[in-house]
């Protein structure tokens, strides 16, 4: 019989009623205290007893329980993996087409971070969640057109994000989180276990979990501020109808407005709507997500490229010289996305389950912006040749895109002798077609230490019908075996998926410009020891087909495609549960094929390899009560290698910090129940700007503080929560991105402060 590991918490009970305590019981979570051990049997037999009182008004008083031992094996598919002690991360996730696993069953490195860290931290977006992991940078600022990032050192964009297990599906430039229950993290190549990624996915992936109504109804309303005039609501509503709450029904809505922190008439709109269908039958489990998302903001927050001139880079600029936001007041990015997904999962019998998935996104963008390139003295400069000229050209950019994906495959487990089988049959299929429209309407004149608005270019009368500029296809089939032993004590996986890949891009007039029809197989072998119940070590070799970047506008050679690359990873690590705090350790090294435009030719092209090397330590939990503790640090070496004509061999790649640190603690105030401090450090050590290393940006570090309050007010209870972000107001280069150019610089995060208010009815 299983058995589950109880704690009783340290904090004031929660009063629910009788028909909602046998739920809460095993899924609520809090501060630890003393331990007591009960089975299974006598939880269920306490669930009866609570709900035989459902029929009165009265209200029962539980003490909050942690479930601290529960395998995230024994979830079905369509169900969330516990929360972890401390409520911040789950015990596990989805592991692609392993479907879901504890984090000491998986042979991977992995993450899920819970909707309650999400809202304690106020967080919006997907770039504000993933700042929590030491493996991560946010490679765009803050308020920018789009989010983009790093995982291990290789940049990762929102293709690479899933929705549900789904590429393609969440909105294109940035992913807003208000209808999401869990951030999924699986780092390095994945494409055995997810798919081909739309646009590389070297680094890792990034899944997630859309809400879903609970047992429990939901009525929360939510305000927000954020400085400088920021506004803002949320309404999260779930309800569950039908005999044993078959039918459920969550239904998101945002609206936010205002002048943010950053100067120069920095503005943002953002609306959301989110519906989460599902039914809950015996045998069977349907799905349905339907989201709009609507974001407009005027003044992006631009990176800056520095100035090429006969192959010298410009110096960096000084980021303690820069005061404000350099955005022209009068630019803009404006992005509309619509979702439509269904899933079903099917029982066959408790060892057999099928299931298929489908969805499709429509995205239409519009931006006019300033490209931000400057010379030694921060003046917006561009050159073609050998001509410089103290001017940026004002471009507008229109983009459409449709996309449609899907999978289906099927779980069996059986028995051979003493090795118990866990076989995995999936077939996936991604497709998007896009279509650019860019237009040089103008010049302007600044600088980013004293920035100049120039005269707004009209945009009336020109075309808002982008042609057709490319297509692509991605489909595959995998297959894999879990093969568990000696109790699950070893377990070893092995698997293989054949991916193909067909890329069409195409003239203004409508031929065919490029075209490549690719297909390899990525296979992946990985294994966990467990010497202790609370011990695994583990391994993985995985191989992740990849496709290469399209060449960017800045290159001679703009628009050209290049067939896709393999890249390898190989990783041992261990992890390490001691009921209320884990830590994992894990040693990497992933060889990926290296694109760059070269700074003399201006030509982008396969410039040799990039070999990241790094050992990752990560901790989150409780390990005192009342003190969670969530954060890690990276040690990182970005190698190049055969590059061309071997200048560069033995460089560092660019964008690649040695050392990235980040420490979270929350610290509940006994004496005053219900109050939380936080805390958070990020530190990210300098980086190389350019292949050659000949310029870099240097470390910074940022403090972040923060508190909440939870009460119950007329029978309400009550969430106020408060954060500065950047408290000691450091100006910084945050990161160089590597994704379209060998020098894009970040700027950092300036001091801005976040207030909220919950109430749930």
């Amino acid at each position: 019989m299983s058995r589950f590991s109880i704690l009783t918490s340290s904090v004031n009970p929660i009063q629910v009623s009788g028909k909602a305590a046998g739920a809460l019981l095993l899924l609520a979570f809090s501060a630890g205290g003393s331990a007591e051990e009960v089975t299974e049997q006598q939880l269920t037999d306490k669930k009866k007893a609570q709900q035989s009182t459902a029929a009165t008004p009265a209200e029962t008083t539980l003490d909050t329980v942690h479930v601290i031992d529960k395998s995230a094996d024994t979830v079905l598919p369509g169900e969330l993996v516990p929360a972890y002690v401390g409520g911040q991360v789950a015990r596990g996730g989805r592991v692609g087409l392993l479907g879901n696993k504890s984090v000491l069953d998986t042979p991977y490195s992995v993450i899920s971070y819970t909707r309650e860290l999400i809202q304690n931290q106020q967080a919006t977006t997907l770039a504000d969640i993933v700042e929590n992991d030491s493996s991560i940078r946010n490679n765009n600022p803050r308020f920018g057109r789009f989010d983009q990032f790093s995982i291990r050192g290789f940049s990762l964009s929102n293709g690479e994000v899933a929705l549900n297990g789904l590429f393609g599906l969440v909105p294109n430039y940035t992913v807003p989180l208000e209808g999401v229950e869990r951030v999924e993290v699986l780092k390095g190549p994945n494409s055995l276990l997810n798919g081909m990624a739309p646009t590389g996915g070297v680094g890792g992936a990034i899944n997630v979990i859309a809400k879903r109504a609970t047992d429990a109804p939901i009525t929360q309303v939510t305000a927000n501020y954020a400085s400088s005039s920021v506004l803002g609501g949320h309404v999260d509503i779930g309800r569950r109808f039908g005999s044993d709450n078959q039918f459920g029904i969550r239904l998101n809505s945002v609206y936010q407005d205002g002048k943010t922190a950053f100067s120069n008439d920095q503005k943002i709109e953002r609306s959301l709507m989110t519906l989460g269908l599902d039914f809950r039958g015996e045998n069977v489990r349907l799905f349905m997500d339907v989201w709009h998302y609507e974001n407009r903001g005027t003044a992006p927050m631009e990176r800056v490229t520095l100035n090429s001139r006969n192959g010298v880079l410009a110096a960096v600029p000084d980021a303690d010289k820069v005061t404000r936001n350099f955005a022209q007041r009068w630019s803009y990015a404006n992005t509309i996305d619509t979702t439509v997904a269904v899933r079903g999962e099917y029982d066959f019998s408790p060892a057999i389950t099928a299931y298929a998935a489908v969805g499709a996104r429509r995205g239409r963008y519009d931006f006019l912006r300033v490209p931000v390139a400057v010379d030694s003295a921060g003046n917006f400069v561009t050159t073609t040749g050998n001509t410089t000229v103290n001017t940026s050209t004002v471009n507008r950019f229109l983009r459409h895109e449709d996309t449609v994906s899907g999978e289906a495959g099927v779980r069996a487990m059986f028995d051979t002798g003493v090795v118990h089988h866990t076989v995995n049959l999936n077939t996936s299929l991604y497709r998007i077609q896009f279509g650019n429209l860019e237009s040089e309407i103008g010049t302007v004149a600044s600088n980013i230490y004293n920035p100049v608005n120039g005269i707004e270019p009209a945009v009336i009368g020109m075309s808002n019908t982008p042609p057709r500029t490319a297509e692509t296809d991605l489909s595959s089939v995998a297959l894999s075996d879990t093969l568990s032993m000696l109790d699950d004590r070893l377990q070893i996986t092995i698997g293989v998926r054949k991916q193909s890949v067909l890329n069409k891009t195409y003239l203004v007039t409508g031929p065919v410009r490029a075209k490549y029809d690719e297909d390899a197989l990525t296979p992946t072998f990985a294994f966990t020891v467990k010497p202790l119940d609370h011990l695994a070590l583990y391994g993985n070799y995985i191989e992740s087909l990849t496709q290469t970047a399209m060449a960017p506008t800045n290159a001679a050679n703009a628009g050209d495609i290049f067939p896709p690359a393999k890249t390898k990873q190989v990783e041992v690590g261990a992890k390490l549960d001691l009921g209320n705090f884990t830590s994992t350790l894990a040693l990497f090294r992933i060889e990926r094929p290296s694109t760059f435009r070269d700074p003399a030719t201006l030509i982008f092209g396969l410039n040799g390899e990039q070999h990241n090397t790094g050992l990752e330590w990560s901790l989150y939990g409780e390990p005192v009560s009342g003190v969670r503790v969530l954060g890690g640090v990276t040690l990182l070496d970005g190698e190049l290698k055969k590059t061309l004509g071997g200048v560069n061999d033995g460089n560092t790649a660019p964008g690649v910090a040695k050392v990235n640190a980040n420490l979270g603690i929350e610290w509940d105030v006994t004496a005053i129940p219900g109050f939380t401090w936080t805390a958070r450090t990020i530190y990210t050590s300098d980086q190389y700007v350019d292949a050659a290393n000949t310029r870099e940006i240097p470390d910074w570090a940022r403090l972040d503080l923060g508190a909440r309050y939870r009460f119950v007010s007329g029978g309400k209870n009550v969430t106020l929560r408060a954060t500065v972000d950047n408290v000691l107001d450091k100006h910084y280069w945050a990161t160089v991105s590597t994704s379209d150019s060998v020098n894009g610089l970040t700027y950092g995060t300036p001091r801005m402060a976040f207030f909220s208010a919950t109430v749930d009815f």
